[in-house]
């Protein structure tokens, strides 16, 4: 095969991934922000947003994973040249998104003596619940938000919600210095700011991204005479049906690095501390994956719905090749750096804890070293991921995401991480077996199955 016809590729697959990025770095953003405000406040209030922010992270999988349904469709039907099916969808994927919100929320809520399960102190629990009455609530316009952008994505117009999430990122800035610390006429409110702060900023993104993307001519038509009338069953059953399946795979691949996070908890406090470390590192790397898997969900909806299954495969593995390059890059700096990175997120002039941060550098080194490996197997599961859901097939990829991360990945970071002098380094050599397993087979399903559309199509 010649390499020029994938590489011709990169200059666009990168124009339609550079927004959707730096978007999801946003998300990464809004959470770092509350953890840097908040710390100053002192270890107990930051332990009550870690422990608030662990449950709102799984109920986020869930809604963002069904809203990528929406992606595929739309950019069959972009292809197609199919308006009505492009409306109908967009309507019904909002109408979804918007229940599938309150539903979160709601489960959240009932949810909240869960933690006093997770043994945590009484004041840390004191403080976490009435911060995640106000996060759970900010699901809401969230996973709202997240009908209006896999809608614009589904369209190749992937710049509008890069626009959202930075004008939230602002906002959220602005409101959190406001409303934790007082300030003007702002009451001080401590924690309580910082979950408020992240309703309003939300709630200004799904204002934004209506009212920015009604206004554009070519859109105007998907905007006019929303009516419940038009929500048919068939509809609702497909976006569930595709929805569904995609929600799980986002579900058991968050669950997975929740319970690293708690095995290294188990170990001790450096090892978490080490985990937490070189798990914010990772998940940074991560996001140009994450933009990867889903310009490849809309360019191989768009080959789809021309019918160029030929074309779709070039496509397809020109974005998986760009994934590869990018994840090389980012374990080569891992492998140069591992020593250098944790350093940043510690402060090596505190004399008090000086041994327990010497430790922590020492674990979370040897966990980039790890990381650095996994970083690859990572990049290729989540684009071929994005590349299935855009031919529309989600639920063997589900059993495959299932078996690789709880049927192998799970239990060999629960034996080497418990029962092996390997530790925390175990547990994270468990996370790299399960990815691995997952990119393997999901990409032989990938193979499969665009050979048989190029065999039925001849």
């Amino acid at each position: 095969m010649n390499l020029s016809q994938y590489t011709k590729e990169f200059s666009y697959n990168l124009k339609l991934a550079y927004p959707v990025i730096l978007g999801m770095l946003g998300h990464t953003l809004i959470q770092i922000v509350d953890n840097i405000m908040v710390g100053k406040l002192g270890t107990t209030e930051l332990a009550a947003v870690s422990l608030g922010n662990s449950m709102i992270f799984v109920a986020m999988s869930i809604g963002i994973g069904f809203s990528t349904a929406l992606t595929p469709i739309v950019a069959e039907a972009d292809a197609e040249k199919n308006p009505t099916k492009i409306r109908s969808v967009f309507h019904h994927g909002l109408f979804l998104c918007t229940i599938l919100g309150l539903l979160l929320f709601l489960l959240i809520i009932l949810a909240k003596p869960l933690m006093a399960e997770l043994h945590q102190s009484d004041e840390v629990i004191a403080l976490a619940k009435p911060y995640l009455d106000w996060v759970a609530f900010s699901l809401v316009p969230l996973i709202m938000y997240q009908g209006y952008k896999q809608f614009a994505d589904g369209l190749s117009m992937t710049k509008y919600s890069m626009y959202a999430i930075v004008m939230a990122n602002i906002v959220h800035v602005v409101i959190n210095y406001c409303l934790i610390y007082g300030f003007w006429i702002f009451p001080k409110m401590g924690i309580i700011g910082a979950g408020l702060g992240t309703v309003i900023s939300r709630i200004m993104m799904v204002v934004f991204m209506h009212i920015i993307l009604s206004r554009q001519e070519q859109l105007k038509a998907y905007f006019k005479d929303f009516s419940f009338d038009e929500i048919k069953k068939s509809t609702v059953r497909k976006i569930i049906n595709l929805g569904f399946p995609s929600a799980m795979q986002m579900l058991f691949e968050v669950v997975l690095f929740t319970a690293a996070i708690w095995l290294c908890g188990n170990i001790g406090k450096t090892s978490q501390a080490a985990n937490q470390i070189a798990l914010s590192l990772a998940s940074m790397t991560f996001m140009f994956a994450m933009g990867l898997s889903i310009t490849a969900m809309i360019r191989v909806s768009n080959q789809k719905g021309l019918m160029d299954f030929k074309n779709l495969v070039v496509v397809a593995k020109s974005i998986f090749l760009l994934a590869i390059i990018v994840e090389v890059i980012f374990a080569l700096m891992f492998l140069f750096f591992y020593d250098v990175l944790p350093y940043l997120f510690l402060n090596m002039e505190n004399t008090q804890e000086l041994l327990d941060n010497q430790e922590v550098i020492s674990i979370a080194s040897k966990l980039l070293l790890v990381a650095a490996v996994f970083q690859i197997s990572d990049g290729i599961q989540v684009v071929v991921l994005g590349a299935l859901r855009g031919l529309q097939d989600v639920k063997i990829p589900m059993y495959i995401t299932f078996v690789a991360y709880w049927v192998v990945g799970f239990p060999v970071s629960y034996y080497l991480g418990e029962y092996t002098d390997l530790k925390a380094v175990g547990v994270w050599i468990g996370l790299l077996a399960g990815l691995t397993v997952a990119a393997l087979f999901l990409y032989i399903r990938f193979h499969y199955l665009t050979n048989r559309l190029i065999n039925d199509n001849r």
